[in-house]
């Protein structure tokens, strides 16, 4: 069965990082965006039926938070797909993911403002808008570091058993694919926080799950520990998901710096 869906998910990766498929998504991410504009502006001029008219009190932003949401579900398939090729790489790809999401806030907190600007009014949406801005700026900076300080070690010197371990997570990432697609449907026209919060979760499983599976190769300590660690990671974001404005921005700090020094910690004391 490994061997299947290791050839599955291959197939599946190959069309996914392919040039010409990267191509068609920022084509279609750049439709999606221009014609969510569209339908704003023409919902709001009257030049659509009323049943067809875009209902939404953040006018033509609207369209950013769609195409933004677009970006983030293309994003998340590339996390699970590099959960494959490197753990600390998709751990990664999980704090780039919410770095997004807190950039996507602040669009948000820009459509509460309205026009004309009435600073008094105004206040408290700048605020939480500069929370999410520099929170997500913090967690860019702390990825450079986190992806300069990791090593990969490599989890056994048994080629055979390296081989196995990549299989298995092959197989995990797609049964997190196919659990992705239905998160996907079943919050279409839900708001977007509830559906990563909900794969966040996932991962969070899915993590521990890869704990358990990696002993099978290696019960060392300092495997066991970093990975677990790191799942540790993924809870404070999934924290982060659910709490109120400025408390999301510092979690996602916290997790971002706690996984530096965990990988830098690993890099420079689990060396043979």
């Amino acid at each position: 069965m490994l061997r299947a869906a290791a050839a599955a998910f291959d197939r599946v990766e190959a069309v996914w990082e392919g040039a010409r498929f990267r191509r068609v998504v920022a084509l279609l991410l750049a439709g999606a965006y221009l014609l969510a504009l569209a339908a704003v502006e023409a919902s709001q001029r009257g030049w659509l039926p009323v049943p067809w008219r875009v209902r939404t009190t953040h006018g033509h932003f609207v369209a950013v938070e769609l195409a933004l949401y677009l970006l983030l579900g293309y994003e998340v398939v590339g996390l699970v797909l590099g959960i494959a090729r490197s753990v600390s790489n998709a751990a990664g790809k999980q704090f780039e993911i919410f770095s997004l999401i807190l950039l996507r806030h602040s669009f948000e907190e820009f459509a509460y403002i309205g026009e004309p600007i009435v600073w008094d009014a105004a206040r408290l949406p700048v605020l939480r808008m500069l929370s999410n801005a520099f929170g997500a700026l913090a967690i860019f900076v702390l990825l450079g570091f986190y992806y300069r300080a990791q090593r990969h070690l490599p989890l056994t010197d048994d080629a055979h058993d390296r081989e196995s371990f990549v299989a298995a997570k092959k197989l995990v990432a797609l049964v997190l694919l196919a659990l992705f697609g239905g998160l996907a449907l079943r919050g279409v026209g839900a708001h977007g926080t509830t559906f990563f919060e909900a794969f966040y979760t996932v991962l969070v499983l899915a993590d521990v799950l890869l704990v358990f599976l990696s002993l099978r190769y290696s019960a060392a300590y300092h495997v066991v520990f970093r990975n677990s660690g790191l799942a540790v990671a993924t809870v404070i974001l999934r924290l982060g998901l659910a709490a109120p404005a400025f408390y999301n921005a510092a979690l996602g700090i916290a997790a971002a710096a706690f996984a530096l020094a965990l990988t830098y910690s690993y890099g420079r004391l689990a060396r043979p």
